[in-house]
């Protein structure tokens, strides 16, 4: 489903929070206890809603790559290849000073 782009004017409390618009929640299947990612950008701040529907969207996005390698693998990897070359670099190799 896709977002009618409308607005809607909301109040802030003292604290800083906001009712969300029902019409809203229900397009967005907010309900009590969701959490959601707060984003600032250059139009103002953004609140995306982290439900199930979301994160069924979300589900597969940090797949593997196709070396069948997990990230901290990779990571490991990368991080014996960079100390690799530092240590070739001229007056940096084990026992330079």
């Amino acid at each position: 489903m896709k977002a009618k782009a409308d607005s809607a004017t909301i109040s802030f409390t003292a604290k800083g929070q906001i009712v969300i618009p029902r019409r809203y929640r229900r397009e967005f299947r907010i309900g009590a206890g969701t959490r959601a990612v707060v984003t600032a950008t250059p139009e103002g701040i953004l609140i995306k809603p982290l439900t199930s529907r979301a994160i069924a969207r979300g589900f597969g996005l940090l797949k593997r790559n196709p070396d069948g390698k997990s990230f901290a693998e990779r990571w490991a990897e990368h991080t014996r290849e960079e100390i690799a070359l530092e240590e070739r670099k001229p007056g940096r190799g084990i026992g330079a000073r």
